[in-house]
């Protein structure tokens, strides 16, 4: 009996390592940003040696990658359109930018250090990146699958359209509270912008049915 308890013990062990380990470096790259976050930095942070963070991960650019994916996991369970019972599909998308905005300000990371790499351009890209490219494209299919069910007479285009307005608009907003803080109420803004992303929706599919409508068109 003593050998399945010692497995299960190390296994809880190495999980909660590993938690401390994404911990340190979260908070070294969202201070430093990439450039700055080494895996000495890390062991420093954490208080684990560098060799039980390359049991781990490959290198720092793999614990970059699994920082991001794990924040990004936290904000995804976020991004879910309430049910009809929250009211009008103008208040179930004000509901979920609220919460979306809520898990930015509790779990920023997979945004604040994705942006940083997605703007840079290296010889050979980091895995962070890509993976951050990866997520967002995630994002957007959802975003893009709520646009088609609250506005379901959207074409094809005027979802792409409003899907890249959206992420656009949501990356802005997000970086304003990087840069001022506390001074920009977040939740409060996502809830506008999402407002008028939705009467845009609605506006675009108005004109599109109208041109359908229209003999010659």
């Amino acid at each position: 009996m003593t050998k399945p308890q010692t497995t299960r013990k190390k296994r809880a062990n190495g999980v909660e390592s590993r938690q401390r380990i994404l911990d340190a470096a979260m908070e070294i790259a969202g201070e430093r940003g990439y450039e700055g976050t080494s895996i000495a930095a890390v062991s420093a942070k954490c208080g684990l040696p560098a060799s039980s963070i390359y049991w781990h991960f490959k290198d720092k650019d793999d614990l970059i990658a699994a920082v991001i994916e794990r924040s990004f996991e936290t904000w995804l369970a976020a991004v879910e359109l309430p049910g009809e019972e929250t009211g009008t599909p103008l208040d179930r998308v004000t509901a979920m930018a609220g919460n979306v905005a809520r898990s930015l300000i509790d779990a920023p990371d997979f945004l604040r250090l994705g942006l940083m790499l997605a703007l840079e351009r290296r010889p050979a890209e980091p895995r962070g990146r890509t993976v951050f490219l990866q997520v967002r494209d995630i994002a957007r299919t959802k975003i893009a699958e709520m646009s088609r069910t609250l506005v379901p007479d959207l074409d094809e285009e005027s979802v792409h359209a409003l899907t890249t307005y959206a992420v656009a608009g949501a990356d802005g907003l997000f970086v304003q509270r990087e840069i001022n803080g506390d001074d920009v109420d977040l939740v409060a803004l996502f809830e506008l912008h999402a407002q008028l992303v939705y009467e845009a929706g609605t506006r675009m599919a108005a004109r599109g049915t109208a041109a359908s409508r229209t003999p010659g068109t």
